[in-house]
């Protein structure tokens, strides 16, 4: 299988498993929204960053190290399994007897409670990093769906049967634990994977090696997004920090859904391809591209029917997210431009520059917040989009060193599909504006977004819309071909 058909069935199946999984979970949220109050996912939120440092420790970037290495053995695997399992112990009962210090922080006092029942994820999340690492190395998606979508399916089941019954937040902490166990058993149902008997001190040391830069960036990385959940739930109410947790969920979830499903398939390729400067440059350039072409319009559009999405979907309780939605989608469109770039530095085997880097963007990003700190939460959104803008100066830095594609390059290659997408979402917004109709508001906004932005990328002879075209032509070639063999 050559490198075109690698990333086509990659982003095919990893397509299939972000969005059936992800989407349903989505609509499931949108249900529980309109069933539990702003202050309940507020309390969730607030458990947040604990919960996602104690993960990053868990997998302390051996997923990515075995990922990259080409000569991995069952040893490797072994010994990262052991270790994970270890870790996720740890963690739990730190997060344990923490809990009621957690709960005091917050001033809420069910938290304690709460905590000791969700902080089980981190030690069921560490008993499947190899299992995830063995698929993504077999860009294997295919799998992770079936055990994504079932786990997401019951769980989310039982939490909108919790919630109609009024169990509150408690509907949320349940789902999510159900949610966990079953992905976990179903991932070594479908791996058919045992640890060997065997920790091998030399393996560990090598993988930790590289993989301890990306544990100390990723700690960093974790604890600033996290930082405005933190200040958010201690400076203003619960019900604010719900709303601000659903904005940045629905914006989260174009996002970050669609650079993962690219970078899950991206990361492996380029690994492959990490000695052949010449080609790994090409690729990474077609990568990049095409995950503006996809995410930018996404996100400008969410930007556009934000206020008819929200009123639709959540209902009027959560009208005071519409703009915080709004000004975080200027934030996360770049999202995946900062992913590919640190994703390059990590095949090049350069941690130490990616820890590097996050260190001092996560420097910049303090110092914004502590500004906005004052001046209220809709500030503090706004210096997320500063913070956004600053890192992609910092993060195209050594890119530029390494294989000669800096600031200047990727911003010459994006500038066409950026214009598209702003002035798209301008368009998009004028019309949600002036239809009172909420319905026909979000129908005529995204039927004119969509109408727009693929005529002007036709017009202009886009060759992101010629590369998506030639991607799926070819799949459907190859299903041709297969259909007939059969």
């Amino acid at each position: 299988m050559n490198l075109k058909e690698k990333t086509i069935k990659g982003i095919f199946w990893s397509s299939v498993e972000r969005f059936s999984v992800q989407g349903t979970q989505f609509v499931l949220g949108i249900i529980l929204a309109r069933l539990l109050l702003p202050a309940d996912f507020g309390l969730i939120g607030m458990l947040a960053v604990f919960l996602a440092i104690s993960q990053s420790f868990v997998d302390s970037g051996f997923a990515n190290a075995l990922i990259r290495k080409q000569n991995r053995t069952e040893v490797d695997f072994s010994t990262v399994f052991y270790f994970n399992i270890v870790v996720g112990l740890v963690f739990y009962f730190i997060l344990f007897f923490v809990s009621p210090y957690i709960a005091a922080f917050y001033n809420a006092p069910i938290l304690e409670s709460v905590t000791k029942v969700i902080a089980l994820n981190v030690f069921i999340n560490s008993l499947t990093i190899v299992q995830r690492a063995k698929f993504i190395i077999n860009i294997d998606f295919k799998t992770q769906t079936k055990a994504s979508l079932l786990s997401v399916l019951i769980s989310g089941t039982i939490g909108i049967w919790l919630a109609y019954q009024g169990f509150g937040v408690w509907a949320l902490a349940v789902q999510s634990i159900v949610a966990g166990l079953i992905n976990m058993i179903a991932l070594w149902i479908y791996s058919r994977w045992l640890p060997q008997k065997v920790f091998s001190i030399s393996s560990f040391k090598e993988l930790f090696s590289y993989g301890s830069k990306l544990l100390l960036a990723g700690l960093i990385d974790t604890v600033y997004r996290n930082m405005y959940m933190i200040v958010i739930g201690k400076k203003f109410s619960q019900s604010d920090l719900g709303y601000y947790s659903r904005a940045n969920e629905f914006t989260q979830f174009p996002s970050i859904n669609v650079t993962g499903i690219l970078y899950r398939v991206i990361f492996p390729i380029l690994s492959s391809i990490q000695e052949d400067d010449e080609k790994l440059r090409e690729t990474y350039r077609k990568f990049l591209r095409l995950s503006a072409f996809v995410i930018f319009p996404l996100m400008m559009g969410l930007f556009g029917v934000g206020e008819p999405l929200i009123h639709l979907l959540l209902t009027e309780k959560w009208a005071n997210a519409v703009l915080f939605l709004q000004i975080l989608c200027l934030a996360q469109m770049w999202y995946p431009i900062h992913a590919i770039n640190l994703s390059l530095l990590q095949v090049k085997g350069r941690s130490d520059l990616y820890l590097r880097l996050e260190i001092i963007k996560k420097i910049i990003g303090v110092v914004i917040l502590c500004i906005t700190i004052p001046m209220g939460l809709v500030a503090m959104c706004c210096g997320l989009v500063v913070s956004s803008l600053t890192a992609l100066l910092i993060n195209t830095y050594y890119t530029g060193k390494l294989i000669q594609v800096g600031y200047l390059q990727q911003m010459k290659d994006l500038l066409p599909i950026l214009g598209i997408s702003l002035s798209m979402g301008i368009i998009v917004l004028g019309i949600t504006l002036l239809i009172q109709i909420k319905i026909l508001a979000l129908i005529a906004g995204i039927a004119t977004g969509v109408i727009y932005y693929f005529s002007v990328a036709y017009l202009i002879q886009s060759k992101e819309l010629q590369e998506i075209k030639s991607l799926l032509n070819t799949h459907k070639i190859k299903n041709k071909l297969w259909t007939t063999q059969k």
